[in-house]
């Protein structure tokens, strides 16, 4: 017997005009749009197309005309802080509209750039929300990215305004983002007309005259602004992802597409209603954060949480439970990393026992695989249906998943179960053949991607298509290896190109390759993604010292950390490198890092018919067992 999933799925596939059709009435439309799909532009699929729409209005303004003005929209809890603030439907509202006077008063006008540079405050929302109100295109960038990595993005967007704040926190640690700020102007070439501060009072930025606008000082004098029409296909943000060659690429979300697709995944994915309480435990930095903090949950009218805080130390590995508890959550979304560093810290879940948690249903997880032992462990704890579920950057939603509105399959381990409706996932080959039931191959998506996706990348055709659609043609490329069983439940099995996937945040070894090779001592290096229990994998650099340096390695190893630190950002979790004599080769010289990366995760490895050493591997093996990694590992 069909069940919901089976019929929404196969619709979704045979029928997509009609079953996003439908989904997209559930959405607000100054002007219906004029076509579902457009295909007239092959391989640029565009959805919703002579559609207008306003994406801040069906968050905030259509649940206020529809009853909902008095409900909570946002819950602000900041343990580092000590601070639980709620915001209604409407006082949200009226915050962002005033702050979208704010842009307005400082000319930026529909289809502008606008980078958001700000910690876990409800400001960073409101500034997003703002964005959207009228048609300015928002560029969120992770608080703890450097400044280089800040100005590429600069360089690349052109905004005509920055938004930060004074400082963000990290557990004790309050880390001022100014200078940073400052410092990526600086090295840009493209330069903000205006940057707009807001102070918080764990550290106080100093603003430059002319340049720099106190945020509340500018909210005291501004008008609230209406929403404005914008097209289904004009762009809502953009959002950067690491490239293989360490540039990043802008992937582009539109306004129709988006919303049609993240309101609909409220329910047929997360199985929330209006009304419920939702939270994704990530950050506004990553695609999570904007899909599923800010977005999704106020398109569906339910309240989402906004949280400022750790796993584990704000102030223990209780805090996930707390929130749970005191705000009534029923579904979160969280990184396996999480409950991992929760897993170490409380091995027996002693904390989850000093709260109620009788609202909480569903346990979801994604942004790395999810092991057994944490799923089971999390299953054990908790009580509740704990469900791995897999997508990207690029697609903004889940590929795969148990869509726990639909129907709820048995669970796998080690598989997100199936591609959600939209979703045709094939299994090919190299000739772009499919694969039989349970042969491993690369992992695409036969095209159109469903709505919600991106259709392009900012200002790149052509690197949109190189990236993902020309190895493939007539696929998405998602770069993950892996293989679909005779059921249909999809196992993602490893990536295909050099992007780690640390704590759930995707970079580049490429990029990090990239600074250690910059430091004077250093003759070459590989970065590599090991195996890691707590985050999944974690960068480790390989460097060949030139010859005659007479500094200690130590000092070496110490300067290319620091490195990483300054030029990436602390979240690359780099802090392991050691030197050594050579990296093992090809004889056409390529670096072998797959085989290195299996001596370090202690898998099987064949030596390379290619290689132009063997007595290297060995070396490698030393190296790594030096450091706590291959065989010589605890």
């Amino acid at each position: 017997m069909a069940n919901k999933y089976d019929e929404a799925y196969q619709q979704s596939i045979n029928d997509p005009n009609g079953f996003w059709g439908k989904a997209a009435e559930d959405c607000h439309w100054y002007k219906k749009w004029d076509k579902v799909l457009d295909d007239s532009n092959k391989p640029f699929y565009r959805w919703f197309t002579g559609g207008e729409l306003n994406t801040c209005y069906n968050a905030l303004d259509y649940h206020i005309e529809n009853g909902r003005g008095q409900q909570v929209a946002l819950i602000y809890d900041s343990p580092v802080t000590d601070t639980v603030k709620k915001y209604t439907y409407t006082q949200l509202r009226d915050e962002v509209a005033k702050f979208a006077g704010v842009l307005l008063d400082q000319g930026v006008k529909k289809g502008d750039r606008v980078i958001v540079y700000m910690p876990m405050i409800p400001e960073a929302a409101i500034a997003m929300l703002a964005c959207a109100r009228i048609g300015a295109v928002h560029s969120v960038v992770f608080g703890g990215f450097a400044a280089k990595e800040l100005a590429t993005r600069i360089n690349d967007a052109k905004p005509k305004v920055m938004i930060s704040a004074s400082c963000g926190i990290e557990v004790k640690k309050v880390i001022p983002y100014k200078p940073l700020l400052d410092g990526a102007i600086e090295m840009s070439a493209s330069k903000p007309e205006k940057c707009i501060i807001f102070q918080r009072p764990q550290a106080k930025a100093a603003l430059i005259p002319g340049r720099d606008i106190d945020w509340n000082e500018a909210m005291a004098k501004a008008k609230p602004a209406d929403c404005v029409k914008v097209a289904a296909t004009d762009p809502l943000y953009i959002l950067y992802t690491s490239g293989t060659t360490g540039q990043p690429k802008g992937v582009v979300r539109d306004n129709g597409g988006h919303v049609v697709a993240l309101k609909w995944t409220m329910k047929a994915i997360y199985d929330i209603d209006a009304g419920d309480v939702f939270w994704a435990a990530s950050d506004v930095g990553w695609v999570v954060g904007h899909s599923y903090i800010v977005y999704a949950p106020l398109f569906k009218g339910a309240t989402t949480i906004l949280f400022e805080g750790k796993p584990v130390g704000t102030p223990d590995a209780g805090v996930f439970w707390r929130v749970i508890s005191q705000h009534k959550v029923k579904s979160m979304f969280t990184a396996p990393t999480a409950f991992r560093a929760i897993k170490r810290d409380d091995p027996k879940g002693e904390f989850i026992k000093k709260y109620d948690l009788s609202n909480f249903k569903i346990l979801f997880l994604a942004g790395e695989r999810s092991d057994p032992d944490t799923i089971q462990w999390s299953e054990r704890n908790l009580n509740v249906s704990v469900i791995d579920h897999w997508w990207q950057t690029e697609t903004g939603w889940a590929i795969c998943a148990n869509c726990m509105g639909l129907h709820h399959f048995p669970v796998t381990y080690g598989s997100p179960t199936k591609a959600a409706p939209g979703w045709n996932v094939q299994v090919l080959d190299a000739n772009c053949k499919q694969v039989k039931a349970g042969e491993i191959g690369a992992l695409v998506v036969k095209l159109p991607l469903p709505p919600g996706t991106l259709p392009t990348l900012w200002q790149n055709d052509a690197g949109y298509k190189k990236s993902y659609l020309e190895e493939f043609p007539g696929y998405y490329k998602t770069a993950d290896a892996g293989y679909i069983d005779e059921r249909g439940y999809v196992y993602v099995m490893s990536r295909t190109d050099d992007i780690i996937n640390v704590a759930g945040h995707r970079l580049s070894t490429g990029a990090m390759e990239e600074v250690l090779s910059d430091h004077p001592d250093v003759a070459e290096c590989a970065v590599l993604g090991v195996e890691d229990q707590l985050k999944g994998q974690v960068p480790v650099g390989f460097v060949v010292l030139k010859a005659g340096v007479t500094r200690s390695n130590e000092e070496i190893i110490k300067d290319v950390v620091n490195m990483v630190r300054d030029r990436i950002g602390p979240v690359a979790a780099f802090k392991t490198a050691t030197v050594v004599k050579r990296l093992p080769k090809t004889r056409s010289g390529k670096i072998l890092r797959g085989t290195i990366q299996k001596i370090a995760d202690n898998k099987e490895y064949n030596v390379p018919a290619t290689i132009d050493d063997p007595s290297t591997l060995g070396e490698m093996e030393e190296a790594l067992i030096k450091i706590g990694y291959a065989k010589g590992r605890k």
